[in-house]
């Protein structure tokens, strides 16, 4: 980390050999970024979400072969010697790089109140030698254009056409269902009574880790289960096989207020119905009222109102003492068409902390600044108090302050708490959180006297973790001889019935009943 901040880098880099690439979902902006980054000698490209990463990762290794790519993110670092291609989350890009290929996915991300400083300083500061790629949606188009001089817009039309299909039940949505709301109780509510009526249903949540949410996808896209219920996070990424989308709520808690969905946020979850050349459809159930006519041909055209600013926070920071360091982050935005973020997890618990004295007390020089300012970058996973986010975060610190390190017996308690697959599905998600959090930590360099072992052992408990939590979903939100029976109806096929010796009735492997009174 610098210790002194820099003056001498523009505000904001050319627009030269930058390409914008924007349109709506469905419309290959991501491939088009994978085979431009493999025809470079070497590149990096940044997705908005781990998930992302994690799938994008495994195409460039499909192409190129795993020896050639990395994959960096917060809680997970694969490094092959020489690999001549990273794969990152938009948090984990380096702010420098000599990579001829730079692409950053989801740019509209940079007018997000909570990550969109982040998004913002990599599309304004991180370029390829040769070229780069931003990818997003339409939106972002007069913004790029008045931030970054010269760049290139490049519009791509949607492959399929998206339709409003109006207002249906919840027991009368079609196969190939995508069913959107915002609260994991909600969630877990429509996917009990999916269960009852047509014998189960996948779930996909945020708070998920990616190898749940891959198990649970995969449930849908097999044909073991026909709908899916989601929060947004199915929104950006996961190519699923989907005809229809149906909002079930169309208000969320941002992180800052509740609110109703923009046309844009319901366009972009909207667009994951039909792939490719199929055409998909949208609507509302539940207690949702029907669409308004505007708000329809918006979302059928993708026409939605342009991103007026982007959320900003400087990259200069001063670490020449805790209250330099909190003036430079209140640094307001140099240009129009940037506002100053607000405060994200990591400025709200450096505030928390610069009020301790014991804090104060250990955070006397440049180097302790800066330190203290790296520890405040962890991520609040378990979304907790605030205070008690910075608590964790002063733990680590002073360890790291004193030490050099964290204390590998504190670290091995927090972990061995997080160690077992007993539990409810709330339990287990719990844990998974608070796993990810130390998983985090393992991956932080200098931050372990024993990296490599604490980075073994917390992805092996959040797999165990992982593999626990898709076991709970499915035994709930399936039900096996529903999902069998009603899939072979669909499909006009007499299902394989067998009796055994002592009356036991078995349906495609299920046990449906007992057979009594026949000798």
């Amino acid at each position: 980390m610098n210790i002194q901040p820099k003056h001498t880098e523009p505000l904001i880099l050319s627009g030269r050999d930058v390409t914008a690439v924007l349109g709506p979902t469905n419309t290959g902006k991501t491939h088009l970024a994978i085979e431009r980054m493999v025809a470079h000698e070497s590149g990096i490209i940044g997705l908005p979400l781990r998930l992302l990463a994690r799938e994008v990762y495994a195409r460039v290794c499909e192409k190129v072969g795993a020896h050639k790519v990395a994959l960096i993110t917060g809680e997970e670092k694969i490094q092959p010697p020489g690999a001549r291609y990273s794969v990152c989350t938009v948090e984990a890009m380096p702010r420098e790089t000599d990579a001829a290929f730079v692409a950053i996915d989801e740019v509209q991300l940079a007018g997000d109140l909570e990550r969109g400083h982040i998004f913002t300083d990599r599309i304004l500061h991180l370029r390829g030698r040769q070229e780069t790629l931003l990818l997003g949606a339409a939106t972002m188009h007069g913004i790029l254009q008045r931030l970054l001089r010269g760049v290139s817009v490049v519009t791509r039309p949607r492959l399929s056409h998206l339709a409003y299909a109006g207002s249906k039940k919840l027991t009368r949505l079609p196969r190939r269902t995508a069913i959107v709301a915002f609260s994991a109780d909600e969630v877990y509510a429509i996917a009990e009574l999916i269960r009852r009526q047509q014998g189960g249903a996948a779930v996909v949540l945020g708070a998920l880790s990616p190898r749940t949410r891959n198990a649970q996808v995969a449930l849908f896209q097999s044909g073991d289960v026909d709908y899916l219920i989601a929060t947004d996070a199915i929104g950006m990424g996961l190519n699923l096989d989907l005809d229809h989308v149906a909002f079930a709520q169309n208000r969320k808690f941002d992180g800052f207020q509740y609110r109703n969905l923009t046309a844009a946020e319901l366009g972009q979850i909207a667009g994951r119905a039909g792939r490719h050349l199929r055409d998909g459809t949208f609507g509302v159930t539940g207690q949702v009222d029907p669409l308004d006519e505007e708000l329809i041909k918006k979302i059928e055209g993708h026409d939605f109102d342009p991103v007026k600013v982007l959320q900003w926070r400087t990259a200069h920071f001063d670490f020449a003492s805790l209250d330099a360091l909190k003036r430079s982050i209140e640094t307001n935005a140099p240009v129009e068409g940037l506002t100053r973020a607000l405060p994200a997890v990591d400025a709200q618990a450096l505030e928390h902390l610069s009020r301790d004295e014991d804090i104060r007390a250990l955070t006397t020089n440049a180097k302790r600044v800066a330190l203290l300012w790296e520890a405040c970058a962890l991520p609040d996973y378990r979304r907790i108090a605030p205070a008690q986010h910075a608590d964790l975060i002063a733990s680590i610190y002073t360890d790291l302050a004193r030490h050099g390190h964290v204390d590998e017996n504190y670290m091995a308690e927090q972990v061995r708490r997080a160690d077992t697959t007993e539990g409810d599905i709330d339990t287990l998600s719990h844990r998974i959180a608070q796993i990810r959090t130390w998983t985090f930590v393992s991956n932080r360099p200098g931050w372990l006297a024993d990296q490599a072992h604490w980075q073994e052992k917390t992805r092996e408990i959040e797999d165990r973790l992982s593999d626990a939590l898709h076991e709970r979903l499915t035994k709930r939100f399936v039900d096996r001889r529903t999902s069998v029976l009603m899939r072979r109806l669909r499909e006009n096929t007499m299902p394989e019935a067998e009796i055994s010796p002592t009356g036991t009735v078995l349906v495609e492997g299920h046990h449906v009943g007992e057979l009594q009174g026949f000798r």
